[in-house]
């Protein structure tokens, strides 16, 4: 199980930032619909008010009525105290009413706006981040903040008021007595200081913790299948007991606080309403005061007891909203694709609004975007010059130690002659994760591959040697640490991710789907004009008929993650959805890996048809796949060590003639190990 924030370490320390402070960044969404929530806190105001002036009947029907034996004067008493009652329900409700459906809106509007910034950050930023955490973000957390904006905002403003008011009228009663009820009010101040910084600690704990739980389940039920093939539910069972008893006493810390809190709000009032009452009932015997005013003086106390007694738990649940306001911009805070790069030659940071999701980077393919002047011209170019041949054509095969320099560089941002700075081209490039050490080795170190238009290149390697991750680069999913990637002779910094991303497709060794159609699931790859044609064009490439056996063919829904397919039927769709956008270049990170060999020679055949017409890397780990491409470069050390044509490699190259030997277990157990012999096992 990954280790996630909350497990990792503890929460960090009170920063000085009060909540207030945290909660004022809820503004910007709060500000379209602040008149009704100031008209819903004004009704509020009225509402709690009303609440005090029944005090004031009672005192006029205790001196006059009751004492004047008037029953009449009571009757009209107890009405005009009815009708205070029902006007303060009605406006209460009419609160309500005011702030249901714009808070609503507000957590929609967050929700989105927590989800498209999600879409665009860099996929560095979802490694990092465990997926339960973002998803407690975008449902606790929201409907913590819904409920501060719908009760604690509003009434921490209305008590307030109620209590400034109450107090007021205590006072004008007797001063005397008034006083005696305000004695509480500093040490009530004090514990209301201590607990907002204890609180304050414990509350961030436990919403980090909610986020580690979500992970745990999620990760469960995604990997139910080995959960369950491995015999590791008790496992899990002990590890998901173990989180929540850690939430569960963290829960209890909470309770422990606020329950020390509302004992010293609660008691210390009663105190003084209970001093209140004796030294009220001797002025009263001792005629210094009437019975009406010291039951007006009472009745607006116990009034005020409710506005008193929620200060704890309004206090709380609004350090729950600031601590969930900090989780929620720790996200939109987060730099998006493209914040603060410098464009070559523009001289400004490139707009945020150029960016494309995450999501869109993990489906490997993005729908074409508007053409901007780099993309057309990337387009339209110009006629694409002949492919290179298997043999004959390819470039001087490089033994190993080599670096692929050969094949030439050209100027940053400029477009060279057809043939020389045309194509896929990386110009030494070098690549470390951001999280890496600094003292680490890059992962790939001055890289330089040159891929001709229309040309198909091979990458080979060892696991771990860094062919994905070389394969990332190219759409943008992580920046280069140095170096440069080209297209057709333009720098693809300079051209925005959503542009870059209609030119390159890519289908990832790990094929993706989501909980769509079979048909949707296809068509991400292509622009919105795709239709049945090109969809059914796609999956004859990806040798994917067996769709058309499935309950509603291309409309059946495959179901989360794809998992109701078999591994290799997600591959030939993922396979397709790269294909279906006919992309100017194309990226496939071991696309065949999970298929059997009959399949995987009909998907070939199709294959090599499209490959005819596209510039592709293509990451290979068998002999079969390699044969798909012109030319080979063979990644050793975090360097291209050697390119050339998959035989001539095999006659110069012994990594190269071992990692291929090594791809059939069959050849290598029954053929000798000389050239020729693992040439012809090869082929």
């Amino acid at each position: 199980m990954s280790t996630t924030r909350a497990t990792a370490e503890e929460p960090e320390a009170h920063d000085g930032r009060s909540a207030v402070r945290t909660l004022l960044r809820l503004w910007p969404y709060v500000r379209p619909v602040r008149a009704r929530l100031f008209i819903a806190a004004v009704v509020a105001v009225f509402a709690s008010c009303m609440g005090l002036v029944i005090p004031l009947v009672l005192k006029w029907m205790v001196d006059g009525p009751i004492a004047g034996h008037d029953s009449r004067g009571v009757w009209l008493g107890a009405l005009w105290l009815l009708l205070l009652g029902l006007g303060e329900a009605l406006l209460f409700g009419l609160r309500r009413w005011l702030v249901a459906r714009p808070l609503a809106g507000v957590e929609a509007a967050m929700r989105a706006g927590l989800y498209r910034r999600l879409q665009r950050l860099p996929v560095a930023f979802h490694d990092r981040w465990p997926s339960g955490q973002l998803l407690s973000r975008a449902t606790s957390d929201l409907q913590l903040l819904r409920m501060f904006l719908a009760f604690p905002l509003t009434f921490l403003f209305v008590n307030a008021v109620t209590i400034l008011v109450g107090v007021i009228i205590m006072l004008v009663q007797d001063w005397a007595l008034g006083l005696v009820i305000l004695g509480p009010a500093l040490p009530v101040l004090a514990v209301c200081i201590v607990f907002e910084r204890r609180y304050h600690l414990v509350a961030r704990r436990a919403q980090d913790q909610v986020g580690d739980l979500t992970t745990v389940v999620e990760e469960s039920v995604l990997g139910i299948r080995i959960i369950k093939g491995f015999g590791r539910h008790r496992s899990q069972a002990r590890a998901f007991r173990e989180l929540s008893g850690t939430l569960r006493g963290t829960e209890l810390h909470k309770a422990r606080l606020l329950s020390a809190i509302w004992a010293v709000i609660v008691t210390l009032p009663e105190l003084a309403i209970g001093a209140a009452l004796v030294l009220g009932t001797v002025r009263v015997a001792d005629g210094d005061l009437s019975a009406g005013t010291l039951v007006a003086f009472l009745s607006t106390a116990l009034a005020l007891r409710w506005p008193v007694d929620s200060i704890g738990f309004l206090l709380a649940m609004s350090q729950d909203a600031a601590t969930a306001t900090e989780r929620y911009f720790e996200v939109l805070d987060e730099d998006p694709e493209g914040v603060g790069e410098v464009v070559p030659g523009a001289g400004v940071p490139t707009s945020a609004s150029g960016a494309t999701g995450a999501a869109e980077g993990a489906r490997g393919t993005a729908r074409p975007a508007p053409p901007g002047p780099a993309a057309d011209k990337l387009r339209t170019g110009g006629a694409m010059p002949p492919r290179p041949g298997a043999s004959g054509t390819a470039d001087t095969p490089r033994t190993p130690g080599t670096a692929a320099a050969a094949d030439g560089t050209i100027g940053a941002g400029s477009s060279d002659a057809a043939g020389t700075g045309h194509g896929l081209r990386f110009h030494g490039v070098s690549f470390r994760y951001p999280d890496a050490p600094a003292d680490s080795a890059p992962v790939l170190d001055r890289v330089d591959l040159h891929i001709r238009p229309g040309e198909s290149m091979a990458l080979v390697g060892t696991t771990g040697s860094g062919k994905t991750t070389l394969t990332a680069l190219v759409p943008r999913l992580h920046e280069v640490t140095s170096g440069r990637i080209t297209l057709d002779g333009h720098d693809i910094a300079t051209l925005p991710r959503q542009e870059l991303r209609a030119l390159v497709a890519v289908a990832f060794e790990e094929p993706t789907l989501f909980s769509a159609s079979v048909g949707d699931n296809v068509l991400m790859g292509a622009g919105d004009e795709a239709g049945e044609a090109e969809l059914r064009h796609a999956l004859s490439v990806a040798q994917a008929d067996f769709v058309h056996t499935l309950p509603q063919g291309t409309d059946t829904q495959v179901g989360e993650q794809g998992l109701s397919l078999s591994g290799g039927q997600r591959q030939r769709l993922a396979l397709a959805r790269a294909v279906v956008g006919k992309p100017r270049f194309l990226v496939l990170d071991d696309p065949l890996s999970a298929l059997d060999v009959h399949t995987e020679a009909a998907v070939e055949a199709a294959l090599r048809r499209v490959l005819a017409d596209t510039t592709a890397l293509i990451v290979a780990h068998r002999p079969s796949t390699v044969l798909l491409a012109d030319r080979v470069a063979l990644l050793s050390g975090g360097r291209i060590t050697a390119v050339g044509t998959h035989h001539e490699l095999l006659r110069t190259n012994a990594e190269y003639a071992w990692l291929m030997a090594g791809a059939d277990e069959e050849t290598d157990r029954d053929t000798p190990h000389g050239t020729d012999s693992l040439e012809e096992a090869a082929r």
